[in-house]
């Protein structure tokens, strides 16, 4: 994986974390049910490390000498 990718996925796994640890604490003090749209947020994130780490990478076909 390139420096940069995971960089970038590391970016995204921090964001998902910081939010669901946040949630985590509406609920334990609140009792209360997260909004919607910060479920949707965070699935939205999810959505987006999943298909970055999923991009196949195209492969550099390897030359081929003659003997």
């Amino acid at each position: 994986m390139s420096t940069s990718k995971r960089e970038e996925v590391l970016s995204h796994l921090r964001y998902i974390r910081q939010e669901l640890r946040d949630l985590h604490q509406m609920l334990i003090q609140d009792g209360l049910l997260p909004e919607v749209t910060e479920l949707r947020e965070i699935h939205a994130q999810l959505d987006a490390l999943h298909k970055l780490l999923s991009e196949k990478k195209k492969k550099k076909p390897k030359p081929e000498f003659d003997d």
